[in-house]
Protein backbone atom coordinates (compact mmCIF):
# COMPACT_ATOMS: atom_id res chain seq x y z
CA UNK A 1 0.00 0.00 0.00
CA UNK A 2 0.97 3.35 -0.64
CA UNK A 3 0.78 4.61 2.81
CA UNK A 4 3.90 2.52 3.87
CA UNK A 5 6.47 4.11 5.24
CA UNK A 6 10.19 3.91 3.51
CA UNK A 7 11.30 2.36 7.22
CA UNK A 8 9.30 -0.53 7.28
CA UNK A 9 9.69 -1.57 3.64
CA UNK A 10 13.82 -1.74 4.37
CA UNK A 11 13.16 -3.31 7.63
CA UNK A 12 11.25 -5.78 5.91
CA UNK A 13 13.74 -6.32 3.85
CA UNK A 14 16.39 -6.91 6.33
CA UNK A 15 14.05 -9.16 8.01
CA UNK A 16 13.13 -10.97 5.72
CA UNK A 17 17.06 -11.34 4.24
CA UNK A 18 18.50 -12.07 7.28
CA UNK A 19 20.51 -15.40 7.50
CA UNK A 20 23.43 -16.66 8.53
CA UNK A 21 25.13 -15.93 12.08
CA UNK A 22 24.44 -12.33 13.97
CA UNK A 23 26.04 -10.47 16.05
CA UNK A 24 25.06 -8.99 19.74
CA UNK A 25 26.67 -6.28 21.49
CA UNK A 26 27.84 -7.86 24.90
CA UNK A 27 29.34 -5.35 27.76
CA UNK A 28 33.19 -5.58 27.60
CA UNK A 29 34.43 -8.74 29.99
CA UNK A 30 37.38 -8.62 32.11
CA UNK A 31 40.46 -7.91 30.08
CA UNK A 32 38.36 -7.31 27.08
CA UNK A 33 37.12 -4.25 24.35
CA UNK A 34 33.56 -4.14 23.64
CA UNK A 35 32.31 -4.81 20.41
CA UNK A 36 30.49 -7.24 18.31
CA UNK A 37 30.75 -10.93 19.54
CA UNK A 38 29.21 -13.70 16.85
CA UNK A 39 26.80 -15.83 18.64
CA UNK A 40 26.79 -19.91 18.30
CA UNK A 41 23.89 -21.69 18.28
CA UNK A 42 22.71 -22.82 21.76
CA UNK A 43 22.65 -26.52 23.01
CA UNK A 44 19.51 -27.28 22.96
CA UNK A 45 17.94 -30.68 23.60
CA UNK A 46 15.32 -31.57 21.42
CA UNK A 47 12.30 -29.76 22.11
CA UNK A 48 13.83 -27.89 24.39
CA UNK A 49 12.67 -23.90 24.25
CA UNK A 50 15.18 -21.03 23.92
CA UNK A 51 15.79 -19.65 27.72
CA UNK A 52 15.75 -15.78 27.29
CA UNK A 53 15.47 -12.82 29.73
CA UNK A 54 14.44 -9.42 28.51
CA UNK A 55 14.66 -6.56 31.16
CA UNK A 56 11.69 -4.34 30.80
CA UNK A 57 7.75 -5.01 29.76
CA UNK A 58 8.06 -3.40 26.47
CA UNK A 59 10.88 -4.77 25.67
CA UNK A 60 9.60 -8.08 26.64
CA UNK A 61 6.48 -7.84 24.63
CA UNK A 62 8.10 -7.28 21.53
CA UNK A 63 10.61 -10.53 22.04
CA UNK A 64 7.82 -12.32 23.23
CA UNK A 65 5.72 -11.32 19.28
CA UNK A 66 9.04 -12.57 17.52
CA UNK A 67 9.93 -15.69 19.49
CA UNK A 68 6.17 -17.15 19.99
CA UNK A 69 6.40 -20.63 21.60
CA UNK A 70 9.79 -21.08 20.52
CA UNK A 71 11.45 -19.53 23.70
CA UNK A 72 10.86 -19.51 27.51
CA UNK A 73 10.75 -16.16 28.06
CA UNK A 74 11.09 -14.03 31.64
CA UNK A 75 10.69 -10.27 31.90
CA UNK A 76 12.60 -9.14 35.12
CA UNK A 77 11.22 -5.46 35.10
CA UNK A 78 7.24 -5.92 34.79
CA UNK A 79 4.13 -3.77 33.89
CA UNK A 80 3.43 -0.61 36.24
CA UNK A 81 7.38 -0.85 37.25
CA UNK A 82 9.76 1.78 37.01
CA UNK A 83 13.34 0.86 34.85
CA UNK A 84 15.16 3.66 36.08
CA UNK A 85 14.76 2.74 39.92
CA UNK A 86 14.37 -1.17 39.69
CA UNK A 87 16.41 -3.24 41.83
CA UNK A 88 17.33 -6.60 41.32
CA UNK A 89 15.92 -9.49 42.71
CA UNK A 90 17.18 -12.76 43.87
CA UNK A 91 15.00 -14.02 41.09
CA UNK A 92 16.11 -11.86 38.50
CA UNK A 93 20.28 -12.96 38.90
CA UNK A 94 18.73 -16.59 38.92
CA UNK A 95 17.10 -16.00 35.75
CA UNK A 96 20.22 -14.24 33.92
CA UNK A 97 21.94 -17.02 35.39
CA UNK A 98 19.94 -19.24 32.99
CA UNK A 99 19.31 -17.74 30.35
CA UNK A 100 20.74 -18.18 26.85
CA UNK A 101 20.72 -14.50 25.94
CA UNK A 102 19.77 -11.37 27.87
CA UNK A 103 18.03 -8.94 26.07
CA UNK A 104 18.02 -4.79 27.21
CA UNK A 105 17.06 -1.78 26.42
CA UNK A 106 20.53 0.08 27.26
CA UNK A 107 21.47 3.83 27.56
CA UNK A 108 21.44 3.74 31.36
CA UNK A 109 17.36 2.85 31.46
CA UNK A 110 18.57 -0.51 33.73
CA UNK A 111 21.14 0.99 35.85
CA UNK A 112 19.93 -0.49 38.57
CA UNK A 113 20.17 -4.21 37.08
CA UNK A 114 24.25 -3.04 35.27
CA UNK A 115 26.10 -4.92 37.82
CA UNK A 116 23.77 -8.28 37.18
CA UNK A 117 23.67 -7.88 33.36
CA UNK A 118 27.66 -7.38 33.50
CA UNK A 119 27.79 -10.66 35.79
CA UNK A 120 25.38 -12.13 33.28
CA UNK A 121 28.23 -11.47 30.28
CA UNK A 122 31.19 -12.76 32.14
CA UNK A 123 29.77 -15.55 32.40
CA UNK A 124 29.21 -16.04 28.69
CA UNK A 125 25.62 -15.45 27.85
CA UNK A 126 24.84 -13.35 25.19
CA UNK A 127 23.57 -9.79 26.08
CA UNK A 128 22.22 -7.79 23.45
CA UNK A 129 21.26 -4.43 23.39
CA UNK A 130 18.36 -4.10 21.02
CA UNK A 131 19.14 0.03 20.60
CA UNK A 132 22.18 -0.75 19.01
CA UNK A 133 21.38 0.40 15.38
CA UNK A 134 19.40 3.10 16.28
CA UNK A 135 20.34 6.92 15.77
CA UNK A 136 20.26 8.18 19.58
CA UNK A 137 18.57 11.73 20.35
CA UNK A 138 20.71 13.31 22.85
CA UNK A 139 24.03 12.17 21.55
CA UNK A 140 26.39 13.33 19.09
CA UNK A 141 27.17 9.70 17.73
CA UNK A 142 24.27 8.05 15.54
CA UNK A 143 24.31 5.02 17.31
CA UNK A 144 25.90 3.98 20.59
CA UNK A 145 28.72 1.73 20.78
CA UNK A 146 28.93 -1.85 21.23
CA UNK A 147 28.74 -2.76 24.65
CA UNK A 148 28.70 0.92 25.89
CA UNK A 149 26.34 0.78 29.13
CA UNK A 150 27.61 4.21 30.11
CA UNK A 151 26.90 5.91 26.03
CA UNK A 152 24.63 9.12 26.85
CA UNK A 153 21.49 10.01 25.23
CA UNK A 154 18.10 9.38 25.82
CA UNK A 155 17.13 5.98 26.46
CA UNK A 156 13.31 6.37 25.60
CA UNK A 157 13.65 4.89 22.28
CA UNK A 158 10.43 2.79 22.23
CA UNK A 159 8.65 6.28 21.42
CA UNK A 160 9.46 6.59 17.82
CA UNK A 161 7.77 3.30 16.10
CA UNK A 162 10.80 3.01 13.49
CA UNK A 163 13.20 2.43 16.44
CA UNK A 164 11.26 -0.87 17.72
CA UNK A 165 11.69 -1.63 14.03
CA UNK A 166 15.50 -1.44 14.82
CA UNK A 167 14.60 -3.71 18.16
CA UNK A 168 12.78 -6.34 15.64
CA UNK A 169 15.74 -6.95 13.52
CA UNK A 170 17.99 -6.95 16.52
CA UNK A 171 16.16 -9.86 18.34
CA UNK A 172 14.96 -11.50 15.34
CA UNK A 173 18.72 -12.01 14.10
CA UNK A 174 20.17 -12.87 17.58
CA UNK A 175 17.46 -15.66 17.95
CA UNK A 176 18.01 -16.92 14.69
CA UNK A 177 21.51 -16.95 15.63
CA UNK A 178 21.19 -19.32 18.79
CA UNK A 179 17.79 -21.35 17.40
CA UNK A 180 18.39 -21.75 13.88
CA UNK A 181 15.72 -24.70 13.25
CA UNK A 182 13.36 -22.03 14.54
CA UNK A 183 14.67 -19.30 12.14
CA UNK A 184 12.01 -19.27 9.71
CA UNK A 185 9.79 -18.84 12.35
CA UNK A 186 11.76 -15.85 14.37
CA UNK A 187 11.69 -14.18 10.42
CA UNK A 188 7.85 -14.29 9.80
CA UNK A 189 6.90 -13.33 13.48
CA UNK A 190 9.48 -10.18 12.78
CA UNK A 191 7.42 -9.42 9.59
CA UNK A 192 3.85 -9.96 10.58
CA UNK A 193 4.94 -7.96 13.58
CA UNK A 194 6.73 -5.19 11.52
CA UNK A 195 3.30 -4.33 9.66
CA UNK A 196 1.75 -3.81 12.95
CA UNK A 197 4.34 -0.97 13.41
CA UNK A 198 3.39 0.48 10.43
CA UNK A 199 -0.14 0.40 11.32
CA UNK A 200 0.72 1.93 14.53
CA UNK A 201 2.57 4.90 12.93
CA UNK A 202 -0.23 5.88 10.46
CA UNK A 203 -2.22 5.65 13.59
CA UNK A 204 -0.32 8.01 15.27
CA UNK A 205 0.00 10.40 12.37
CA UNK A 206 -3.88 10.60 11.95
CA UNK A 207 -4.32 11.17 15.86
CA UNK A 208 -1.53 13.95 15.38
CA UNK A 209 -3.45 15.60 12.57
CA UNK A 210 -6.38 15.99 14.89
CA UNK A 211 -4.06 18.44 16.95
CA UNK A 212 -4.05 22.32 15.83
CA UNK A 213 -0.29 23.11 14.55
CA UNK A 214 0.18 25.74 17.43
CA UNK A 215 -1.13 23.40 19.85
CA UNK A 216 1.69 20.70 19.58
CA UNK A 217 3.39 21.23 22.75
CA UNK A 218 4.40 19.02 25.70
CA UNK A 219 5.41 19.56 29.08
CA UNK A 220 6.45 16.02 30.91
CA UNK A 221 7.67 14.64 34.21
CA UNK A 222 10.83 13.82 33.12
CA UNK A 223 12.45 13.71 29.33
CA UNK A 224 10.54 10.76 27.70
CA UNK A 225 8.92 11.85 24.80
CA UNK A 226 12.22 13.37 22.81
CA UNK A 227 11.74 10.62 20.15
CA UNK A 228 8.25 11.11 20.10
CA UNK A 229 8.28 14.79 19.80
CA UNK A 230 11.36 14.41 16.86
CA UNK A 231 9.36 11.62 14.60
CA UNK A 232 5.54 13.59 14.89
CA UNK A 233 6.21 17.67 14.99
CA UNK A 234 5.81 18.68 18.47
CA UNK A 235 8.00 20.94 20.50
CA UNK A 236 8.68 20.23 24.08
CA UNK A 237 8.24 23.49 26.27
CA UNK A 238 10.04 21.40 29.71
CA UNK A 239 9.79 18.91 31.79
CA UNK A 240 9.11 18.61 35.80
CA UNK A 241 12.61 17.23 36.12
CA UNK A 242 14.89 17.97 33.73
CA UNK A 243 16.46 14.54 33.46
CA UNK A 244 16.14 11.19 31.61
CA UNK A 245 15.65 9.31 34.55
CA UNK A 246 12.42 9.79 37.27
CA UNK A 247 14.48 9.55 40.02
CA UNK A 248 16.63 12.60 39.54
CA UNK A 249 15.17 15.52 41.81
CA UNK A 250 13.48 18.80 40.38
CA UNK A 251 15.06 22.29 41.45
CA UNK A 252 13.27 25.36 42.32
CA UNK A 253 14.37 27.40 39.37
CA UNK A 254 13.45 24.55 37.18
CA UNK A 255 9.95 24.99 38.46
CA UNK A 256 9.66 28.31 38.50
CA UNK A 257 11.58 28.42 35.15
CA UNK A 258 8.60 25.85 33.91
CA UNK A 259 5.71 27.94 34.85
CA UNK A 260 6.60 30.77 33.19
CA UNK A 261 7.27 28.84 30.10
CA UNK A 262 3.45 27.16 30.34
CA UNK A 263 2.16 30.15 30.96
CA UNK A 264 3.82 31.88 28.03
CA UNK A 265 3.06 29.41 25.63
CA UNK A 266 -0.52 28.31 26.86
CA UNK A 267 0.34 24.78 27.28
CA UNK A 268 -2.90 23.18 28.61
CA UNK A 269 -2.01 19.74 29.63
CA UNK A 270 1.14 18.46 31.65
CA UNK A 271 1.78 14.32 31.05
CA UNK A 272 2.96 12.35 33.55
CA UNK A 273 4.29 8.92 33.58
CA UNK A 274 2.05 6.24 35.49
CA UNK A 275 5.06 5.42 37.18
CA UNK A 276 6.37 8.34 38.51
CA UNK A 277 5.18 10.83 41.40
CA UNK A 278 3.02 12.84 40.13
CA UNK A 279 2.84 15.54 43.53
CA UNK A 280 5.52 17.85 42.03
CA UNK A 281 3.44 18.33 38.40
CA UNK A 282 0.21 18.90 39.80
CA UNK A 283 1.78 21.86 41.97
CA UNK A 284 3.29 23.36 38.36
CA UNK A 285 -0.19 22.47 36.93
CA UNK A 286 -2.24 24.39 40.03
CA UNK A 287 -0.22 27.45 39.10
CA UNK A 288 -0.48 27.26 35.33
CA UNK A 289 -4.37 25.90 35.46
CA UNK A 290 -2.69 23.04 33.08
CA UNK A 291 -4.17 19.31 33.53
CA UNK A 292 -1.98 16.65 34.54
CA UNK A 293 -2.79 13.83 32.46
CA UNK A 294 -1.23 10.43 32.95
CA UNK A 295 0.65 8.34 29.96
CA UNK A 296 2.66 5.03 30.18
CA UNK A 297 6.07 6.05 29.47
CA UNK A 298 7.85 3.98 30.93
CA UNK A 299 6.61 0.73 31.67
CA UNK A 300 2.92 -1.08 30.32
CA UNK A 301 -0.15 -0.98 32.17
CA UNK A 302 -1.89 -3.99 33.84
CA UNK A 303 -3.76 -6.64 31.93
CA UNK A 304 -7.25 -5.27 30.70
CA UNK A 305 -5.88 -1.74 30.74
CA UNK A 306 -5.93 -1.12 26.95
CA UNK A 307 -1.84 -0.48 26.86
CA UNK A 308 -0.99 -4.08 28.12
CA UNK A 309 0.82 -4.32 24.93
CA UNK A 310 3.62 -2.14 23.04
CA UNK A 311 1.47 -1.19 20.43
CA UNK A 312 -1.63 -0.33 22.55
CA UNK A 313 0.46 1.45 24.91
CA UNK A 314 1.46 3.85 22.61
CA UNK A 315 -2.24 3.92 20.90
CA UNK A 316 -3.42 4.70 24.69
CA UNK A 317 -0.64 7.68 24.86
CA UNK A 318 -1.64 9.30 21.27
CA UNK A 319 -5.03 9.41 22.19
CA UNK A 320 -4.70 10.94 25.31
CA UNK A 321 -2.29 13.44 24.20
CA UNK A 322 -4.68 14.38 21.78
CA UNK A 323 -7.45 14.94 24.07
CA UNK A 324 -5.45 16.52 26.15
CA UNK A 325 -4.03 19.21 23.40
CA UNK A 326 -6.89 19.05 20.91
Amino acid sequence: MLWKTAWICALLAAILSSCGPATASNPPQAGQAGGPAAIRPAALAGGEKLRVVATTAILGDVVRNVGGDAIDLTVLIGPGQDPHAYEPTPRDVAAMEKAQVVFENGLGLEAGLDSTIRAAASHGQPVVEVSAGARILGNDTAAPAAGAHDATGNPHVWFDPANVGVWLHNIETTLSALDPRNAAAYRANAASYALKLTDLDVYIQAQVAKIPVERRKLVTDHEALEYFAARYGFTIVGTVIPSYSTIAEPSAANMTDLINKIRAEKVPAVFVGTTANAKVAEVVAHETAAKVLPLYSESLGAPGSGADTYLGMMRTDIDRIEKGLS
